[in-house]
């Protein structure tokens, strides 16, 4: 039978060492608080910007139409796309990157893996893909779309890159963003004619794109 001082020691004990457990609780919420709060000052201080992307050419190879009943484009493109990094104390992780070509939001090729890298601040980077797009199905009104834009000399043409980044600060990355990026690309045909007969038909002019993250 124990006495009355022996219960009140043991609860003591007790009571010590819920007070113990409530401590080290409080530290650990206490170091994650911080933690979280230093990286939410960081982002704020340094405000990542998204990078910004030029198409800086895109020669196209092929670009062969088939009409009713089959409506089927043939296309080949070799693009290069440059994207430059404005932060001056925050890189870029590009994890992964798709490119393609789309006609009057149609895809027109299969999506192409680009190599994932990292940016550094203020770098300027090049990618130089050839999209491919081999007997692609296309919607009936699309062939009537380009025979006439090929009759007038002129089509619009868009490359598109579809991915995901991080933000990078020191040792720190950020979580995965969602990028896509929008390039035009503004293509003249000699003679109403397409790439049938091995034509190469070349857009040399400096493009900005659109940037979503």
């Amino acid at each position: 039978m124990t006495s009355k001082k022996d219960d009140c020691v043991e609860h003591g004990q007790r009571c010590e060492r819920r007070r113990r457990w409530r401590r080290v609780i409080g530290c650990i919420l206490l170091f994650l608080f911080l933690v979280l709060l230093a990286i939410f000052i960081t982002w704020l201080v340094l405000r990542p910007t998204k990078p910004r992307f030029y198409l800086r050419d895109a020669t196209v190879s092929q670009f062969n139409y088939t009409g009713p009943p089959s409506n089927l484009l043939s296309t080949v493109i070799q693009v290069t796309v440059s994207s430059r990094n404005p932060n001056d104390r925050i890189g870029i992780h590009y994890d992964r990157l798709e490119a393609y070509a789309s006609y009057r939001y149609q895809q027109i090729t299969l999506r192409s893996h680009l190599t994932p890298l990292y940016q550094g601040h203020n770098d300027v980077v090049l990618w130089s893909p050839i999209l491919f797009g081999p007997a692609i199905p296309i919607a009936p009104y699309l062939c009537d779309a380009i025979k006439g834009d090929i009759a007038s000399g002129f089509l619009q043409l868009r490359v598109r890159l579809d991915g995901r980044i991080r933000w990078s600060v020191g040792s720190w990355d950020s979580g995965r963003y969602h990028l896509f990026v929008d390039c035009p690309a503004f293509l003249t045909f000699q003679n109403g004619r397409s790439t049938a007969e091995g034509a190469i038909v070349k857009f040399q002019q400096l493009s900005s794109c659109s940037v979503e993250v």
